[in-house]
Parts: C-alpha cells; sequence; structure tokens
C-alpha cells in the first residue's frame, strides 16, 4: 500500500510540474514576445495550428509510452531527481519500447509538447527559453541521472548506452556486440 501512494505522489507531482507549472509558465513566457517586434515563428494560422498539433501528439505519446515501459518493464516510477526518490525506484534496466529508441523518450517527449505550445502561442522567447531548458535537461540526465543508472545497473546500462542516442529519438540497425562487431538488430516496434 505504501508503495502505491508513493506512486501516486510521484505521479501527481510531476503532473502538477510538467503539464502544469511549466506550460504555464511558456504561456506567460510569451508575453514577452513583444521584444521581438514583428517577430513570428508562423504567419499562417492553419499552418502553425497543424504543426503545433503534431508536435503536441508526438510529444504526448512519447510520454504516455515511456510512462507506460517504466512501470510495466522497470517497475519502478519516473520521479526522482539528485537522490530523492518520489515513487519507487526502477529495478529493471528497460531497453524497450520507446526506450529502444532514445535512452530519455520522456524527456524527448515533454520537450516536444513544450514546442508544441510554443508553436502554438507563436512564441519565440518560448523557444528561446525551452533551449535553455533542454541545456539545463541534458546537464541534469548527464550528471545525475546516468549515474544513477550506471550505479543501479552497471555494465548492462554502459552497453546500452552505447547503443542507444540520450535524446533524440533513432532507430538503431547495427550494435556492437561483445566483441566490438556491428551485428543488425531487430528493429520493429514491440505492442504496448
Amino acid at each position: 500500500m505504501k508503495q502505491l501512494h508513493r506512486y501516486i505522489l510521484g505521479y501527481a507531482i510531476g503532473i502538477i510540474i510538467f503539464l502544469g507549472i511549466i506550460p504555464y509558465s511558456l504561456y506567460e513566457l510569451s508575453k514577452l514576445d513583444y521584444l521581438f517586434t514583428n517577430k513570428l515563428l508562423f504567419n499562417n494560422k492553419l499552418l502553425r495550428y497543424i504543426i503545433s498539433s503534431l508536435f503536441c501528439i508526438a510529444g504526448a505519446i512519447f510520454m504516455l509510452w515511456s510512462n507506460i515501459y517504466l512501470f510495466k518493464i522497470g517497475k519502478g516510477g519516473p520521479a526522482e531527481a539528485y537522490g530523492i526518490s518520489l515513487s519507487p525506484k526502477t529495478k529493471k534496466l528497460v531497453k524497450t519500447g520507446p526506450y529502444r529508441y532514445s535512452r530519455n523518450p520522456m524527456v524527448f517527449g515533454a520537450l516536444t509538447f513544450y514546442v508544441s505550445i510554443a508553436i502554438l502561442l507563436n512564441s519565440i522567447t518560448g523557444l528561446i527559453c525551452l533551449c535553455i531548458l533542454l541545456f539545463i535537461a541534458i546537464a541534469y540526465l548527464k550528471f545525475s541521472e546516468e549515474k544513477r543508472l550506471l550505479r543501479d545497473f552497471g555494465n548492462e546500462y554502459r552497453e546500452y548506452k552505447k547503443n542507444v542516442s540520450m535524446l533524440l529519438p533513432r532507430k538503431n540497425t547495427k550494435r556492437k556486440d561483445a566483441n566490438n562487431n556491428h551485428k543488425k538488430i531487430d528493429t520493429q516496434l514491440p505492442p504496448l
């Protein structure tokens, strides 16, 4: 029962921060776009809505997909930062589903979702802030998250790290085996 409460707390805090505070902050920051007089991301409103919708859908899919895999396969949750764990830590390194294409598909999904908001708002300030957020996210992943994963999963994570992109999803068609020889791997998406 205690573990269930930790999952609920972790996801509640994540929803408040990542789907509430950050999008609201982007909205408020877009009010500073007057600093870029007559500068718009898109002049065509319909095109802006279409592109924003595509980014929003892609971001939402990656966020949900990665959370499902983390919960079902990893037997843990995403809510941990700098040694403070709100939800239970993952017990197994997840290397399937969206984690086959990116070591951090949840972060990729969230950033893609935030880009959709900046595009919807036609906000240059929002995109500039997202670039700064991207650098902060990469620093956090590199100096906190990856150290924890190396500590928890050792060589298994080291090998995974060699073969899978940190953030941007990419289709891996070759992997190095134990002898550093490239071998072809299956790249079909597994079912959820």
